[in-house]
């Protein structure tokens, strides 16, 4: 392949798609291509896409159609979730020539003999039970922060949800070639590394390829505590049954895990918990939010919902709501209910008015609002640890403390993926903080 050949990149969804996107990107590298921006002109483009909403379905044409606007007669692959549950629905969207399951998409180049345009899109997609094995993946140069995946695929069955359709079985990466990747991350003098994957909680399942767990996350946990270099080490996210108080205690000690758990809930219902087929009932939340705060007050709590699942009544919606006003946590992520293809939600009695979904995720966003404006004023007068980002957003640079405080300063570029100690002063109009350095930076 010519080296003048240049390929860009879209993604869609998690943290995950991210990391994944990102060795793929190694690859095409590897292979002499040239990385640009999505919005340049670019032989192929390739989106990483994801199916855990609506939303992320619809945004997928509109994708293509800004690809084809930059260059019309560039070669358009689809990969990621969408890819795997709905590859002959991608392959019919105009522009599309390739499409790749959950098995393919890190063997894209392979795929790539001929970039002539195709009248419909090719399909190579695998039957979802023959997603067993694991490819590692960690991003690199997108962000201040990298991305490590240690774990795939879901071994849960919760009846709203696609990712095991898409993603396959559990399994996990070995401990030795997540902290291989961890050390190479730090090498590139990345402050930051999150941990991520589909469930991390079961870490160590199918390490080397069989259902038992040869390591625990606990484990992991304690030996990316000893790679020298890194900075800082942030979960993703995490399921309340999964975090356990060995996790939590250590966290509390550590030398690198940073304060701040993204645990999801769902619902404060436990009749629609059941409905769900979540592995817990709220009683173990309250517990893990309490032994959280026990060990570190000032830590960051952040919580999934989803409002408007089958059977959701106005009663139990407000169960949830109270529950989740009570509860001593930081922020939500608002997810509003969407029904999927091969759920048994979809089929489900009790079905809500999406007037009724959008009216009660209103609800809960400005309970969001309110919660994460409460934890930053407890926070003001304490002095943190900000690592800065590096872009400049209406003549402000943005960072990040330990406990996920987002602070704000005026734009300076040589404060980008620092490290420094400030104090919280206030809170600004826009909702973010304002501090003074502890030392005033030595800045170029």
């Amino acid at each position: 392949m010519s080296a003048t050949q240049k390929v860009a990149f879209y993604t869609l969804g998690c943290k995950l798609n991210f990391s994944e996107t990102s060795t793929i990107a190694r690859n095409f590298e590897d292979e002499g291509f040239e990385r640009v921006d999505f919005s340049e002109e670019a032989d192929i483009y390739v989106i990483n896409t994801c199916s855990v909403t609506e939303n992320a379905d619809k945004r997928f044409k509109t994708i293509v159609k800004k690809a084809q606007k930059v260059n019309e007669d560039a070669f358009v692959a689809a990969v990621g979730c969408y890819a795997q549950l709905k590859p002959e629905e991608l392959a019919d969207v105009e522009g599309v020539d390739l499409v790749l399951g959950a098995t393919e998409k890190f063997k894209l180049t392979d795929y790539l003999n001929d970039l002539s345009k195709n009248d419909q899109g090719e399909v190579h997609s695998c039957e979802i039970d023959e997603a067993d094995f694991y490819v590692g993946s960690y991003s690199i140069g997108d962000r201040t922060r990298a991305f490590l995946k240690v774990q795939d695929g879901c071994d849960y069955k919760c009846t709203y949800c696609t990712i095991p359709l898409a993603r396959g079985i559990s399994r996990s990466d070995t401990l030795q070639n997540v902290l291989k990747n961890a050390a190479e991350i730090a090498a590139q003098d990345i402050k930051e590394i999150v941990l991520t994957g589909v469930n991390i909680g079961d870490y160590g399942k199918g390490e080397f390829g069989n259902k038992r767990h040869e390591h625990t996350f606990f484990e992991l946990c304690e030996a990316l505590d000893e790679v020298p270099g890194i900075d800082r080490l942030r979960i993703s996210s995490i399921e309340p049954n999964l975090l356990k108080n060995e996790t939590i205690d250590f966290v509390a000690q550590s030398r690198t895990f940073v304060p701040h758990f993204h645990i999801p809930l769902q619902s404060g219902s436990n009749d629609l918990l059941k409905l769900m087929r979540r592995r817990y009932m709220r009683e173990l939340y309250v517990d893990r939010v309490a032994r959280i705060r026990e060990v570190m007050p000032h830590a960051c709590i952040g919580v999934d919902v989803i409002v408007g699942f089958p059977g959701e009544t106005e009663e139990r919606f407000l169960e949830t709501y109270h529950f989740l006003n009570e509860l001593d946590i930081s922020y939500l992520h608002v997810f509003t209910y969407s029904e999927r293809d091969n759920t048994p939600a979809a089929t489900m009695e009790g079905r809500v008015p999406k007037r009724v979904r959008k009216k009660r995720s209103k609800m809960l966003r400005g309970l969001s609002a309110k919660k994460r404006r409460a934890f930053y004023e407890q926070q003001l007068g304490t002095t943190r640890t900000v690592l800065f980002e590096g872009e400049n957003k209406k003549g402000y640079i943005h960072g990040f403390t330990e406990n996920y405080v987002k602070v704000k300063a005026p734009w300076n570029p040589s404060l980008i993926n620092t490290l420094h100690e400030v104090k919280l002063t206030e809170i600004a109009k826009d909702g973010l903080v304002r501090f003074d350095f502890v030392e005033e930076p030595v800045l170029a």
